[in-house]
């Protein structure tokens, strides 16, 4: 035990470190940065054990992060508040700019399609604007349901293949996912490009571009 006079308040102040210091709690913070989600969702999105999410969950909101509802024999998770949201989306820009190797990786994890070669929720907007742009929901319908983009089309990434018709051609689609880190996105971009149309990913997701649209 620590014995400087400020000990305990560092100590209170550790704690939020130590629920931010899983990769996994991170990447349940950006699922629930889209909205409200039971446990049993949460597991299913983030690929974990149910007992593993649930135990993750609990230390989330101990730190302050997450608050919890019960209805019926479910148990409901959602960000505390907007203000967790901001924290997260600084956290990760914050991150990315000290650090070269997570820069990197995230090149890497998302190719050129998900990272310098994205567009921007700035960028978006005009493109939007300027009629340049048709906007691609990739997630699934339940999640669009929850919030997106305005006047984006839902077209889940299990799908779109078989619609990819419904695309035009004179027009470059923009498409995202879910999170920051999310792959889909990329992917779906390459596949459309490979037709000879026009596409770019959205940067950072449905995510990102909700922590902006409130900031901005």
């Amino acid at each position: 035990m620590t014995d400087f006079p400020e000990a305990a308040i560092y100590e209170h102040l550790a704690r939020v470190g130590k629920a931010l210091a899983a990769p996994v709690r991170l990447r349940l913070l950006d699922l629930l940065d889209q909205g409200e989600c039971t446990v049993e969702e949460l597991a299913r999105r983030g690929g974990l054990p149910l007992k593993n999410t649930s135990a993750h969950l609990q230390q989330l909101r101990a730190a302050g992060l997450v608050t919890s509802r019960r209805e019926g024999t479910r148990v409901h998770y959602a960000l505390r508040d907007d203000e967790v949201s901001g924290f997260l989306g600084h956290f990760q820009d914050f991150a990315e700019q000290r650090m070269g190797d997570l820069r990197a990786e995230v090149e890497r994890h998302l190719g050129q399609e998900g990272g310098s070669g994205a567009v921007t929720a700035g960028e978006l907007a005009e493109m939007v604007g300027r009629g340049e742009a048709v906007v691609v929901d990739l997630r699934s319908p339940r999640e669009f349901a929850q919030g997106h983009v305005p006047g984006a089309v839902s077209v889940p990434s299990r799908e779109l293949e078989d619609r990819i018709a419904e695309l035009p051609w004179d027009t470059t689609v923009v498409a995202y996912c879910q999170g920051p880190y999310c792959v889909v996105s990329p992917r779906a971009v390459r596949l459309i490009n490979a037709t000879g149309r026009r596409a770019r990913s959205l940067r950072g997701g449905y995510v990102r571009w909700r922590r902006e649209r409130r900031t901005g």
